[in-house]
């Protein structure tokens, strides 16, 4: 089922994604035809219950599917898509069809829920929501009455202005005065939850970023020649070849094991040793794969800067490594000494 479902995926994005679609997304155009082919296999819904309307997958084929579609550096919304759909679903609320963002996704943005005869309304602002001036609704979290909550609105007239992040992404500043919920239930620790969410799926995203460098590096390593031979025949080159293939495969486990660990609701530990280890990866990992390319990478025309790109770009969003890394001290350190071990290896 596994492998069907990757070859499922592969020719979606092998079909719907080509170099041309990839730059006129960065331009302002919206990929409606690869869209429209993941809504017709339900993988924008991957990450739903069966009972909440999604194909019953397992969370883990869920999230092989993202990383798939960071593989092929998909200008869509697919993350935070599922992202919404999975915290929604987890509060009962009905996902509605289409792409989906959520908000907020800055550390220190806060959003107020109130409620008076008219129902219950959202306001304030939140900055660089992803893809938030494409998608129709976005998912809010944030506390009323001492309760985490989340909610759904529709960002129609919300959007106050669009940035782009590195790898040409939308990010959007959406302001809300009172705008009406759709729907407001309440869900444990909601904030949290979607940071360490967000953080979860980044981490899936970076890592399928990785491999597709790690490949684009050693195929690019044996076609090069230089001084009669391919350049992937030099010590120096092997060596660097080696080291990139370290930093994905370390990337790639720490993923897969946050993965595993959060399938109801995001593992703490795992997902903060996920986010930081595939942080750090990808700074290490772009850096050498530009290296192995030389100028060449650095090219529009090579297809290695929709990976490296976007590695620069996730390791920042849901919190950088060193914002992981140091609640990776502060939950060791309050365990204490002999708790250390057990926690690593979760026994």
């Amino acid at each position: 089922m596994r492998n069907d479902l990757l070859k499922t995926v592969d020719r979606i994005f092998d079909e719907h994604c080509p170099k041309s679609v990839r730059e006129s997304a960065e331009a302002g155009e919206w990929p409606e035809c690869l869209w429209q082919a993941l809504e017709e296999v339900s993988l924008d819904r991957a990450a739903l219950p069966e009972g909440a309307g999604g194909p019953g997958l397992e969370f883990e084929d869920a999230m092989l599917a993202l990383r798939r579609s960071a593989y092929h550096a998909a200008p869509v919304p697919l993350a935070e898509t599922m992202l919404a759909g999975r915290l929604l679903a987890a509060a009962g609320i009905e996902v509605p069809g289409g792409s989906l963002t959520v908000a907020p996704a800055q550390t220190g943005d806060r959003l107020e829920f109130a409620h008076d005869a008219a129902g219950s309304n959202v306001s304030g602002a939140v900055h660089r929501v992803p893809w938030g001036n494409v998608c129709a609704h976005a998912m809010v979290a944030g506390e009323f009455e001492g309760k985490g909550m989340v909610g759904l609105v529709s960002t129609a007239g919300a959007v106050m202005g669009v940035e782009k992040n590195l790898a040409g992404e939308p990010r959007a500043l959406l302001r809300f005065g009172r705008a009406p919920l759709l729907a407001l239930a309440p869900l444990e620790a909601a904030l949290s939850r979607l940071e360490a969410e967000g953080a979860l799926y980044r981490s899936v995203q970076m890592a399928g970023a990785l491999e597709r460098s790690l490949e684009y590096s050693l195929q690019y390593a044996s076609e090069r020649i230089q001084f009669g031979r391919p350049i992937g025949k030099f010590q120096a080159i092997q060596h660097m070849l080696a080291v990139l293939a370290g930093q994905v495969a370390a990337s790639g486990a720490a993923a897969d094991a946050a993965v595993e660990a959060s399938r109801l609701v995001p593992d703490a530990f795992a997902v903060a040793v996920a986010k930081s280890r595939a942080g750090e990866a990808a700074g290490k990992g772009a850096e050498i794969a530009h290296q192995v390319h030389g100028a060449m990478g650095y090219t529009r025309e090579h297809n290695l800067h929709y990976s490296t790109r976007r590695l620069w770009s996730w390791r920042d969003e849901f919190g950088n490594e060193s914002l992981w890394q140091s609640r990776i001290g502060r939950m060791i350190a309050s365990r204490g000494a002999d708790a250390l071990w057990p926690l690593l290896t979760g026994t």
